[in-house]
């Protein structure tokens, strides 16, 4: 028997969905649909606890070589249930399951939390569950929050070994000895420095070239030839086969023919959205392949449903997410007061080492935009506090247009570029320009925010 309830906001998704019911929606009834865990990928196995992985393989990386700052330092181990530990059993679940809790509780009377699969069976009508129970819920406005998931390539789906993904790769029950990564992205990049600075050998496939494809060239190769120092590179290959060893190994054979065995196996060759699971089709919802289509206030093709997040764009970035929840929020309690989804400047911080950041346009992009183009690439190595450092790879590039001295880009690798890069964010939202940013504040000396002034004061 299916029970049945209708509901003024429908959420599907408790990532930055779960954001939007505040004192503001007080008045409404609401349901809360979420077959996963509470929090989204974000929380559960994406920026934050692989963040806390991140930050001890920073540490075990700078102890295992100390030397170019005349010190002798050295990374023995890491107890590893010891980081899962602190990570999940501390920090992740209880703040997971207390989102739940919360949502669940007397606290919000006015929701009612679902937490079985959501699909659509008809015009802002799904079928969920609720426990043991199926219900048919709906709503007068729905939104969509959904998320992506992991992308596995068949090659792998199918050939019967135990692969792991960013979803389980840091709750495996032992750090591994060896470890093969499929991809080039974000994820991989980011994981790969966390394994290898903890002890595993570090193998990479990638079909592409070059890791991080998408960056502005001179970041891209400066990291390549990072990456190609402390890791097992296959790139411009495909896997073509893999199978499971006697001991359990896993052996990828490649387009080339050669083999690469390592005890566990890392599918990193990005991700989907989830669209493609809701049966959009019944709700009158377009979608690309899964990635569901809306105009820039977050509205779908179907009347009342929304989308945000990775559910609606190609970001893929939490603070993009929180963004449009913030605007959805706003635009479902005031239809004649609409705000557009912020996507004019939005900066990406890869967590890998040396780190990343990058904001506005790359030199590519903007050379195809405009014929005054002026460009300052800036070694850390060459400001007060990089030597302090030692640094030898970090740099700071910055793209401007010369005849407007309007700022156009900015893409840093090296300590701490996500946090440098903000003073560039904050340049290209309040349109301040290049000589004006470099000469109209101080830059205390001798930090290494100077980097990022000499770049500026580099521009012509």
């Amino acid at each position: 028997m299916t029970s049945t309830a209708h509901f003024d906001l429908i959420i599907v998704g408790t990532g930055s969905g779960n954001m939007i019911p505040d004192d503001r929606f007080d008045d409404l009834s609401i349901a809360i649909v979420e077959e996963d865990r509470f929090g989204g990928t974000c929380l559960n196995v994406g920026c934050i606890p692989t963040k806390m992985f991140v930050y001890a393989a920073d540490r075990a990386l700078e102890a295992s070589d100390s030397s170019a700052l005349s010190l002798t330092t050295s990374y023995d181990s890491v107890d590893w249930a010891d980081v899962q530990e602190r990570v999940f059993g501390k920090r992740i679940d209880p703040i997971a399951a207390g989102g739940e809790a919360y949502r669940r509780g007397d606290e919000t009377p006015n929701i009612t939390v679902f937490d079985q699969h959501a699909r659509f069976v008809g015009p802002r009508t799904l079928a969920t569950g609720q426990g043991p129970t199926e219900w048919t819920i709906t709503g007068d406005t729905i939104i969509l929050a959904t998320g992506a998931r992991t992308n596995v390539l068949d090659v792998v789906k199918n050939s019967g070994i135990r692969y792991y993904t960013n979803k389980d790769i840091m709750r495996m029950e032992k750090l591994p000895a060896s470890m093969i990564i499929q991809g080039g992205g974000v994820i991989a990049a980011e994981f790969a420095h966390v394994f290898s600075a903890l002890g595993t050998k570090v193998s990479i496939i990638n079909r592409s070239e070059k890791l991080l494809k998408n960056l502005d060239a001179d970041i891209r190769d400066r990291f390549n030839e990072i990456a190609a120092s402390r890791w097992d590179l296959h790139l411009g290959h495909t896997i073509e086969s893999l199978s499971t060893g006697a001991d359990g190994s896993i052996t990828a054979v490649l387009d080339d023919g050669t083999t690469v065995t390592a005890d566990v196996f890392l599918a990193a060759t990005g991700r989907r959205p989830n669209g493609d699971l809701l049966n959009l089709e019944a709700a009158g919802i377009k979608h690309e392949r899964g990635l569901i289509t809306v105009d820039k206030y977050g509205r779908t093709s179907a009347e009342g449903v929304w989308a945000l997040g990775d559910a609606s764009n190609t970001f893929q970035l939490k603070h993009v997410a929180n963004a449009e929840a913030k605007a959805v929020a706003h635009n479902v309690l005031h239809p004649d007061d609409l705000k557009e989804y912020p996507h004019d400047v939005v900066p990406a911080g890869i967590f890998t080492h040396p780190q990343i950041a990058t904001v506005g346009l790359t030199e590519e992009e903007a050379r195809n935009r405009c014929d005054t183009v002026t460009v300052k690439v800036q070694k850390y190595g060459d400001v007060a506090f990089g030597w302090a450092m030692e640094d030898t790879t970090g740099l700071v590039k910055v793209i401007g247009d010369s005849s407007t001295g309007k700022l156009l880009g900015a893409h840093l690798i090296g300590p701490q570029a996500t946090t440098l890069i903000q003073t560039f964010i904050t340049g290209l939202v309040w349109d301040i320009g290049y000589k004006e940013l470099a000469h109209n504040q101080y830059w205390i000396h001798p930090a290494l925010p100077e980097v990022v002034e000499n770049a500026l004061l580099g521009l012509d």
